[in-house]
């Protein structure tokens, strides 16, 4: 048996010797100096030598404790050197296996799918800011304060929604990573609450009756793409979601009915949406027809049919008509109608929400008010396509 003041006392000599310690353990000293641990085994009735390093950087102490779990491995008929083998061979491949690297094999996956170049070029921007944190990491070792610690950067610059964003899409990837079988677990779960919310931010409507005749009035006198001057005049009517009525299509369209059926994939809360079609909304469909019926989308780009008006149209459209961002954009017609809806008197509340779209938070609430409300809908559709209509005739400048 050896003990520590053996091992440093030992010389070295002209040629190679060993001093033995017991169970196969032995140190091999070399005529320069050096003295290293190894373990003989045998397995499958061949001789074998195991290297666990060399002394003092391997303590006789740590020697002796892998000798003892190689044995233990052997009493399984596990060959020890093969195991360390593997292990080795999986520590580099978990070493290899960076967020850089699973990131892009995640967008390339979105390539593949189909998704849109734009919407590819903005998910490769965000995860770009995790990758300057810790894009060079191995995804095992990418815990949730290495996470936090990016977004914490990202909120500093005041980007609240980014950071949100970002940990959303950081998510993403590390889920992808366990379906590979890089990674266990994804950790950003635990930074639920951990992000300072956002502020909520309205946005911008015309919600004065005088005023919003004024803009009605400079709809239909707009002199740039017809179909754009189309679409806000239905944004106007049906106070859809500019996105909901951006990428309709005309096989949505029901004139018979006079119902529009937004599907459940295109609507925030993932449920189709039945919108009730007054006779000024019939009409401006009819008109719009006429330009791009030709095509399955209402409003398609004027570079492509195939694609769907820009996001950026409307607002800009309204801005050539004189009126700022904090004045009204597309999104602003929902908060239009819901204003002087509500102000009416005239409407139930819920179905004013239902005719939104919107989902009632509150879980009891919600499980009482599964109704469409659709007759009183299609009565407030047909009241608010006469108040626009009162409001544009009404020029009192």
């Amino acid at each position: 048996m050896l003990n520590a003041l053996k091992i440093k006392n030992a010389p070295p000599r002209a040629k190679p010797y060993k001093l033995f310690d017991g169970g196969g353990l032995f140190l091999l000293i070399n005529p320069k100096g050096s003295k290293l641990w190894r373990l003989k085994y045998r397995f499958l009735g061949k001789e074998k030598v195991l290297s666990f390093g060399a002394f003092p950087e391997i303590s006789l102490v740590k020697a002796r404790r892998l000798r003892e779990e190689a044995r233990e491995l052997l009493a399984e008929d596990k060959d020890p050197g093969e195991a360390r083998k593997a292990a080795r061979e999986q520590l580099i491949a978990e070493r290899e296996r960076t967020f850089e690297k699973l990131t892009e094999m995640y967008l390339d996956k979105q390539e593949r799918e189909g998704r849109a170049a734009s919407t590819l070029k903005k998910n490769r921007w965000v995860l770009d800011m995790a990758g300057e944190e810790f894009g060079a990491k191995p995804v095992a070792d990418i815990k949730a304060p290495t996470i936090l610690k990016a977004l914490r950067k990202v909120e500093a610059r005041g980007t609240f929604e980014t950071a949100r964003r970002l940990k959303v899409m950081v998510g993403s990837v590390l889920r992808y990573g366990i379906s590979l079988g890089w990674i266990d677990a994804d950790p950003t779960p635990a930074l639920r609450g951990a992000l300072t919310r956002p502020p909520q931010k309205s946005h911008p409507a015309i919600t004065d009756p005088k005023e919003l005749g004024g803009l009605l009035r400079a709809i239909d006198g707009f002199s740039g793409q017809a179909t754009t001057r189309l679409g806000l005049q239905l944004l106007a009517l049906l106070y859809p979601r500019p996105g909901e009525l951006r990428f309709a299509e005309w096989r949505e369209i029901d004139f018979k009915k006079a119902v529009w059926t937004i599907p459940a994939e295109r609507t925030k809360m993932r449920k189709p949406h039945r919108v009730p079609l007054p006779k000024a909304a019939i009409a401006t469909l009819k008109e719009l027809k006429a330009l791009t019926g030709h095509g399955e989308l209402l409003l398609p780009s004027i570079r492509s049919a195939k694609k769907p008006i820009s996001d950026a149209a409307f607002n800009a459209a309204l801005r050539r008509m004189g009126f700022t961002s904090e004045e009204m954009t597309s999104h602003g017609f929902r908060a239009t109608f819901s204003t002087i809806a509500n102000e009416s008197g005239l409407w139930n509340p819920d179905a004013i929400e239902r005719a939104l779209a919107h989902t009632e938070s509150n879980a009891v609430r919600a499980a009482y008010a599964r109704s469409e409300f659709w007759d009183e809908r299609v009565k407030m559709a047909d009241w608010w396509a006469d108040v626009l209509k009162e409001l544009r005739r009404n020029d009192n400048d």
